[in-house]
């Protein structure tokens, strides 16, 4: 990939939430090999159990038969009225920083999503100055 490419952001997605920075960036803190990277879609089964259905209030109801049926769900994020969350700025071994990022969610959820996936030693501070990590290096 290009430079170009990588200035541009990616949105990585984790339970409770998701945080937003440069693919660059992404790429050197988790690895180029990251999965959260490329992520693609995901196939979701949904069941809906037998009920019964009134098309008219008041009038005869009829049975539904139970069924299940899939979907592909593909990446998304939440946005909030704040920008899609709020701004961090990230510093990691190696890097020119501190670069800036968004995060969605908790910074307790971000926390426990970087501890798990940082390939280098990182850490992360809110505008407002509380600290997080540093977050050993995972092989």
């Amino acid at each position: 990939m290009s430079v170009e490419s990588d200035a541009r952001q990616i949105t990585l997605n984790y339970t409770g939430g998701s945080v937003e920075m440069s693919i660059g960036n992404a790429k050197d803190i988790f690895g180029a090999d990251f999965t959260g990277l490329n992520p693609g879609s995901e196939t979701v089964s949904v069941s809906v159990k037998e009920h019964p259905r009134v098309r008219v209030i008041g009038g005869p109801s009829k049975q539904v038969a139970g069924y299940t049926y899939e979907y592909k769900q593909y990446p998304t994020s939440r946005a909030s009225n704040a920008s899609a969350g709020t701004v961090i700025f990230m510093n990691w071994e190696g890097a020119d920083g501190p670069f800036t990022g968004r995060v969605s969610g908790s910074m307790a959820n971000a926390a426990s999503f970087f501890e798990a996936n940082v390939k280098k030693t990182f850490g992360f501070r809110t505008q407002r100055g509380t600290k997080y990590g540093p977050f050993a290096a995972n092989s």
